[in-house]
């Protein structure tokens, strides 16, 4: 089972980057709960989140897997990641772009972290079971 960081715990940022490369190769099934964590910010900042799949880790695909929507404040933001239709997909790191605006020092601060756990298929199963009985 797969739990782990996407972005280091607490990690402080003022300018775009990438997370460590992480290797998913051992999950058992290949879906994902990503949980970004914003804990510290300065006012009129932007954070944008996307994760990226690798099948070497060396190589990245262009485009990203998923994007968490763009952040402005501190919270907890969940999304689910669902690789079942890309097999071929070994590694995933996280990549970040912030930005600023208005009065004050023009450099953006965030500190956040990214975490990846393995969903369960009997959790998926469960949670499917219980959507279709609220139909």
């Amino acid at each position: 089972m797969i739990e782990t960081f996407l972005v280091p715990a607490k990690t402080v940022v003022s300018a775009k980057g990438d997370g460590p490369a992480i290797d998913i190769s051992s999950a058992g099934h290949r879906v994902f709960l990503l949980t970004l964590e914003i804990s510290s910010i300065v006012e009129q900042e932007s954070l944008d989140v996307a994760v990226f799949g690798s099948a070497d880790g060396a190589a990245w695909a262009p485009k990203p897997l998923t994007t968490f929507p763009q952040k402005f404040y501190r919270g907890q933001h969940p999304l689910l990641l669902d690789l079942t239709a890309h097999t071929e997909i070994k590694y995933l790191r996280a990549h970040w772009e912030v930005a600023r605006w208005g009065r004050g020092t023009e450099i953006p601060m965030f500190e956040f972290q990214v975490t990846i756990k393995e969903v369960p298929p009997e959790i998926l199963k469960e949670a499917t079971a219980e959507a279709q009985a609220l139909v």
